[in-house]
């Protein structure tokens, strides 16, 4: 029964909820990165390249039963390095402007500043003792 109690005070924490989202959004945007790709970038390089929008269709035929479909691997890449672009993107922004940065605690001078502080003191002294016995 424990178990179950512990699973309701997860669920009810906003962990799972937040995931769910998070799970969503990259299904939605998984399909938006493939589209841009197929529909956007293929076509491009066809026209740069003089053969197929479709860049999944490329494909090297060394004989019928070795093809190495190098195409849907391109695609593949420009899918992921989308992918990972937008969220390297989207980190950089929640670090610069989402998270504060923690205020640094301020710094303690060293033994030898310290030292050398209490020596400048002692100085100061000694010189204004000799000013007024002159």
């Amino acid at each position: 029964m424990k178990i179950f109690k512990d699973f309701k005070d997860f669920v009810n924490r906003g962990n799972l909820l937040d995931l769910s989202v998070g799970v969503i959004i990259g299904t939605a945007f998984t399909g938006l990165v493939k589209s841009t790709t197929t529909n956007l970038i293929n076509p491009l390089i066809g026209l740069f390249t003089g053969k197929s929008s479709n860049l999944t269709s490329q494909k090297l035929v060394v004989s019928d039963n070795l093809v190495f479909t190098y195409g849907a691997f391109l695609n593949d890449v420009i899918n992921f390095l989308i992918t990972a672009f937008v969220v390297f993107l989207l980190v950089k922004f929640i670090h610069k402007y989402l998270i504060k940065p923690k205020a640094a605690a301020p710094k303690k001078p060293s033994d030898e500043a310290v030292l050398l502080g209490e020596i400048k003191e002692l100085l100061e002294e000694q010189n204004k003792k000799q000013s007024k016995s002159k």
